[in-house]
Parts: C-alpha cells; sequence; structure tokens
C-alpha cells in the first residue's frame, strides 16, 4: 500500500520508510549495546506493535525470545479511555527475566503507565520500553521511555502499524490521517 491508495485520506506522510528503516537501526544498535551479555524477552504490544516489533527484533544481534500482549483502552475511537483490559496476556513468566515492551505509539501513556505498571508486578530483572513515536504534546501521565523512534506533534497518525477502526496498518510509512475521515 502506498500515498496514492489512501486518495485523499491522507493529510500527508510523516515519516517515510527510509526514516522508519534508519531508526529502527539505530534504536537496534542501543538496544544490543545496552543488553549485551543479557537474554531479553521483547513483548509486542497488540496489535499495532506487530510491525515494529517483526522490524526490530530482525535488526538486534542480542539473543531475545518473544511475547504478546493485547490491552485495550481505546475500543474504535480516537482517545485514550485510560480504562485497560488485558485481552491476551503474556505466555511467559517474567521472574528474573529483562523485559522490553515494544510499542507502537505513546500517546497519553496511561495505557502504558498501567501496563509497566502491571509487569513490573510479575519480578522480572527489569523492565524498559521502546516506541516507535511518542506524542509529547497528548502526555497526560510521565512515563520513562528508554528508546524513542520519533517524537511527533499531536496529530492523529496511521501506518506502520497504527489504525483507524482497523484500517491503514500496512502502511509502509507513518501519514496523518485526513480529518475529514474521523471527525464525523
Amino acid at each position: 500500500m502506498d500515498p496514492v491508495d489512501m486518495g485523499d485520506d491522507l493529510a500527508g506522510v510523516l515519516l517515510s520508510e527510509a526514516q522508519i528503516a534508519a531508526r529502527l537501526d539505530e534504536l537496534a544498535a542501543q538496544i544490543d549495546r545496552d543488553y549485551a551479555g543479557k537474554a531479553v524477552l521483547v513483548v509486542g504490544v497488540l496489535k499495532g506493535a506487530v510491525m515494529v516489533m517483526a522490524d526490530l527484533v530482525r535488526r538486534l544481534h542480542t539473543p531475545v525470545q518473544m511475547d504478546w500482549m493485547a490491552v485495550s483502552s481505546y475500543g474504535s475511537g480516537t482517545k485514550s479511555s485510560g480504562v485497560v483490559r488485558i485481552l491476551k496476556d503474556l505466555d511467559t513468566d517474567l521472574t528474573g527475566r529483562h523485559v522490553l515492551i515494544v510499542e507502537d505509539i505513546i500517546d497519553s501513556g496511561l495505557t502504558l503507565s498501567w501496563l509497566l505498571a502491571n509487569l513490573r508486578s510479575r519480578g522480572p530483572e527489569s523492565v524498559e520500553i521502546a516506541t516507535m513515536l511518542r506524542k509529547p504534546g497528548a502526555a497526560k501521565v510521565d512515563v520513562d521511555v528508554r528508546y524513542v523512534g520519533f517524537d511527533i506533534p499531536n496529530e492523529f497518525v496511521v501506518g506502520y502499524g497504527l489504525d483507524y477502526a482497523e484500517k491503514y496498518r500496512n502502511l509502509p510509512f507513518v501519514g496523518t490521517l485526513a480529518p475529514h475521515v474521523y471527525s464525523h
């Protein structure tokens, strides 16, 4: 899928496929340095983190295991409700593990703050966060994020795993969605 396929639903391309790939290379190198000699459990947050996690772990030289969680606080809307439900929990025991949570985007930080507290309560050695995108202008709580791909403006973005009503996840870039799509 490319920008032409979106027609007038796309307001603009915020981050190109090449920009994302270059930043993932940098993040992977930093993660490899930070976790040298350690095994890492990489936890992807479904569904949005699928693209980021797949591309990130393929760049790592550090031994990793992968697991997935699905949590919900959005529904089909555009704002986080702050009420979190676990839809799919981890299959892995976190006791004594180095855990790296991988997210597609951090908006308010409410869901991630809850998730971080939940995972830390399970006895890991460490828990860190990697996210492709962060919206500092949307933050409602302060979450310590160790690895950030890009800080972006507080706009509605889609692509590279991010959706609106389950559409646009398969775009290889991050684009801003035209307001007429979500402002009915």
